[in-house]
């Protein structure tokens, strides 16, 4: 079976979602064992990020003096080659999912354009993967596989590539919250204000930046590689970035599968640079600019949806929506999220004060707590951002949802801070928390006050 599905051209198509997990599970990321029986290295599989790896003077002769990697520039392979590309392939047999996940599995993917959606579940539905499941899925729901004649072979290798370039030791930027965004993205791809515009480059343009906005994410933020020398920061002149990163990393993977090989060199060139548009925008320093820009085209009733300038920007729009979206979620799948970005910063703080360098803001976990974060969090970034996006939907049932949500959820974390920073954590946040960094993002340090947050 194997290997007739890998001698196949063309595209696979299925009509329900259980071809689309039977399809994933034969295609095959599960749980690839070695001879010895211990579970094979994966890109996403490696320690928590080493200090030393950081600095990029450490052990820069090192890199790829015997074979060059084609992705040079990820953290997980600038010391480790993966299996694949040193021409190691896996001898055990694929270990599928059984029947009843399968069958769970399905029935979550008949209910994944739902706001209560668990990834959570259906991350452990489909052994931990979610991501390539899913966009397996969206892909043939929308079309986007028969309208582009993509392989379903090449499709497959290529979202597996994404989800193992992701860490999976990583708390919160890790394949389950791709997967979150994505099925966010979806959500907000079906909103009708919207809906009726999109063409079939936009809908593949949004899921795939979705999937891939934080790929290699190394766990902590800009201003830890600047203040580290990381080459990264001197390659990007410390200008977004990890988005530059996420964004070079995704082409790269692009051309190495050849998912788009078969398509006009021009029209994969424009697919590379929208790509880098939407993932740049999740660039938190850039939210001002996004947000004036919304507030003045809504102001002055001029988007033109039938405009693919227009089209393109609500796709940012939309893609920031979906990365900071976990306050609009209910409650026990908000707070997990929140406890995950938090042990984030931590983790990076306790690696500041274990190095001696000087403590991020948020990342102290003596001072910092989680219900003052998230507090200033909500009302300084994702409150004034889904309001607009409200307005935008024309007060659309899920836009109420959300903002139910976060309304709900500011209340319950509140309800948490120690008894001392109540009486200021009114309208602005109080606790001294300020403003989290947003919980997709790594790009600004944390910061207290409204106007550093910007």
């Amino acid at each position: 079976m194997a290997s007739f599905l890998l001698q196949r051209c063309g595209e696979i198509l299925f009509e329900n979602p259980d071809q689309n997990v039977k399809c994933v599970c034969m295609l095959g990321d599960v749980r690839l064992r070695g001879q010895t029986g211990v579970p094979a290295e994966r890109r996403g599989s490696y320690p928590f990020i080493d200090f030393r790896l950081l600095n990029n003077t450490t052990h820069s002769g090192e890199i790829g003096t015997k074979k060059k990697v084609k992705r040079l520039l990820s953290f997980q392979r600038y010391f480790h080659a993966s299996r694949l590309l040193r021409g190691i392939i896996p001898q055990a047999p694929l270990h599928l999912l059984d029947e009843d996940y399968l069958g769970q599995a399905r029935h979550m993917l008949s209910k994944v354009g739902t706001w209560d959606f668990d990834i959570f579940l259906f991350d452990r539905l489909t052994n931990g993967n979610s991501l390539v499941t899913l966009l397996c899925h969206l892909f043939n729901t929308h079309g986007l596989i028969h309208h582009f004649k993509l392989d379903m072979v090449t499709l497959h290798r290529f979202l597996v590539m994404v989800q193992e370039d992701y860490h999976s030791q990583n708390p919160y930027h890790n394949a389950v919250h791709a997967a979150d965004v994505t099925q966010a993205m979806h959500c907000y791809l079906k909103e009708p204000k919207l809906a009726s515009f999109l063409t079939p480059l936009d809908i593949m343009l949004g899921l795939l930046a979705a999937a891939a906005h934080d790929v290699d994410h190394p766990g902590v933020n800009q201003p830890f590689l600047i203040k580290t020398n990381h080459h990264l920061a001197n390659l990007y002149q410390n200008m977004s970035v990890l988005e530059n990163h996420h964004w070079r990393s995704t082409i790269g993977m692009l051309r190495e599968s050849r998912l788009l090989a078969h398509l006009p060199k021009e029209m994969t060139q424009d697919i590379e640079q929208q790509l880098g548009s939407l993932i740049l925008a999740t660039d938190i320093n850039r939210q001002n600019e996004f947000l004036t820009r919304l507030k003045a085209h809504l102001h002055n009733k001029d988007l033109r949806l039938e405009d693919v300038h227009d089209r393109h920007f609500m796709l940012q729009i939309a893609l920031k929506c979906a990365d900071i979206c976990n306050p609009c979620r209910i409650w026990e799948m908000s707070k997990q999220w929140s406890e995950r970005v938090c042990e984030e910063f931590y983790r990076q703080g306790d690696l500041e004060q274990k190095f001696e360098l000087e403590i991020s803001p948020l990342c102290n976990q003596q001072k910092d707590s989680i219900p003052s974060i998230q507090i200033g969090f909500m009302t300084y970034i994702v409150e004034p951002l889904f309001r607009e996006w409200a307005r935008f939907t024309g007060n659309s049932a899920l836009s109420e949802s959300m903002l139910g949500h976060l309304a709900h959820n500011k209340a319950q974390w509140k309800s948490l801070l120690p008894k001392q920073h109540r009486s200021g954590a009114g309208g602005d946040g109080g606790g001294g928390g300020g403003p989290d960094p947003r919980p997709g993002t790594e790009d600004e340090e944390p910061t207290g006050t409204e106007g550093d947050a910007a």
